[in-house]
């Protein structure tokens, strides 16, 4: 990868500044769904005359809705953001998204005057701006990138104005991981190959000052990676294993993070139908946001150790691709018949797996855009849980915290009997139902005794549809600000 999506130029401030360049000020305005009730809120609240007539000047309190307010002769006009109801860290960061994204092309300094209650809501209005003027359009022949870097200020109240340059920071590192994650996902597949994205991952590994090995086609089979291994033999584009170290002085902890990283994904033999494949090169989603995390968590100098496995191969068919009913050994011994090449995901998760926990972290986690099951179960919005119960239960409280959608999902140990195989230890899949769970018991095959939660991000890591709320249409970057919650529970004791 050459290029990436640039961030607007952002900061918080106390006052905003005199500019060479035009304006557009951006308040909130909120609703209940009865007209008489929208309030214009936050510090520009006063230039709005008493008895504006909202509805009659076509204003519009629902979440996601941007109006134009008019102001008078003379007067700049006022956007407004709509909040809904209430003033949430979920409608503020989604109010903010939608009117930068309406206006981050109207070459103008954007000017955000929401009310702001305490730090969360600081730093969910500032994502929430700079995440909502993302636009992936590398390969558009005039695209944005043309155009002048966007300028995005907040402003702050007087309480919080002491820690504007720490919460610019942190919106600015986490923002960059997101847009990082999200060109990654969108970027075409004959562009990322394994190789090209494991050269990405040493690069931006080494801007954060962070270790990385690089696992060849050599290494894989000499360390008994069987699963990539095999995954990966179909295509002419080699399969590889990144690992990303980042070690602080006095960790605390140690956490390892595995992403799947199948950078296009046909099915290989079992071949997948044209319409399924129209959005298989955002099949190393899972990758992409662990190396998301572990470069966020070194830039924010988190006292944690940790560890991201990136697992990334093509799934192609060919002469050499892997063949149902091959039997193939994985990393940690066992051996698999491989009854489905579609269900490969899990195949290079289970390596990764094995390889991760060898090191004994103290909990270790998995992300990857796993089963179709997934998204029949939960639909497009929500991500499932599955795992050993405090680690389950502590990626939970973390998507809470962030403000990401994820449902707790169980293991029955009845559909186990489905993985059975006649002639090896384990099948890639099982019975017809309960798919979702069962490769989250597949996968639990490789964890040991090691504290494990898994993430099937089938559905959100990737936008179907059109923009709302944070999210642009293609990767979405979903799951970094889980994983990264995660790890700062984890340095405070959590």
């Amino acid at each position: 990868m050459t290029e990436f999506t640039a961030l607007p130029l952002f900061s918080f401030v106390d006052e905003f500044p005199a500019s060479d360049s035009p304006v557009i000020r951006v308040a909130a305005v909120s609703g209940g769904g009865a007209e008489p009730s929208t309030t214009v809120l936050g510090p520009l609240s006063a230039q709005v005359p008493a008895g504006t007539d909202f509805a009659l000047l076509g204003i519009k309190p629902a979440a996601g809705a941007v109006s134009t307010l008019a102001l008078g002769p003379g007067a700049s006009p006022l956007v407004l953001a709509g909040i809904g109801a209430d003033a949430t860290v979920t409608s503020l960061r989604d109010a903010a998204a939608s009117a930068a994204r309406a206006l981050v092309t109207r070459s103008a300094d954007l000017h955000f005057a929401f009310p702001i209650g305490d730090r969360d809501q600081a730093v969910a209005v500032g994502l929430g701006a700079v995440l909502g003027a993302y636009t992936y359009d590398r390969y558009r022949s005039k695209s944005a990138g043309d155009a002048a870097q966007a300028v995005i200020r907040v402003l702050l109240p007087a309480d919080l104005a002491g820690v504007a340059d720490e919460l610019t920071q942190r919106v600015l590192v986490v923002a960059e991981q997101v847009y990082r994650t999200r060109d990654l996902v969108n970027e075409a597949p004959n562009d990322l190959s394994p190789q090209a994205f494991a050269d990405y991952a040493v690069k931006a590994a080494k801007a954060a000052r962070v270790k990385t090995t690089v696992f060849d086609s050599k290494a894989l089979a000499d360390g008994g990676f069987g699963g990539l291994v095999a995954v990966g033999q179909g295509s002419v584009r080699p399969p590889r294993l990144v690992k990303v170290a980042y070690r602080p002085a006095r960790a605390k902890q140690h956490i390892a993070l595995v992403g799947k990283g199948i950078t296009f994904d046909s099915g290989g033999l079992s071949l997948k139908p044209a319409k399924s494949m129209e959005t298989m090169k955002s099949d190393m989603a899972g990758a992409a946001t662990v190396l998301g995390a572990v470069l966020a968590a070194a830039q924010l100098k988190l006292p944690v150790a940790v560890t991201g496995w990136l697992c990334l191969a093509e799934n192609l068919p060919s002469g050499s691709a892997t063949r149902p009913s091959d039997v193939i050994t994985m990393r940690n011994g066992k051996t698999v018949e491989v009854l489905n090449t579609d269900a490969e995901g899990r195949l290079v998760l289970a390596d990764g797996l094995s390889a991760a926990v060898a090191e004994k972290p103290d909990a270790v986690i998995d992300i990857a855009t796993l089963t179709g099951a997934q998204l029949v179960a939960l639909g497009p919005d929500i991500a499932a849980v599955m795992g050993t119960d405090e680690t389950r239960s502590a990626v939970l409280a973390a998507a809470r915290e962030a403000d990401e959608s994820m449902w707790p999902m169980p293991l029955p140990e009845d559909l186990k009997d489905g993985l059975e195989s006649q002639v090896a230890d384990l099948k890639n899949i099982g019975d017809r139902f309960g798919g979702m769970l069962v490769a989250g018991l597949f996968l639990k095959e490789f964890v040991d005794d090691v504290p494990w939660a898994h993430l099937d991000v089938a559905g959100p890591a990737y936008n179907e549809r059109g923009a709302r709320g944070i999210n642009a249409p293609g990767g979405t970057g979903f799951g970094l600000l889980t994983l990264l919650r995660v790890i700062e529970n984890r340095a405070l004791g959590r």
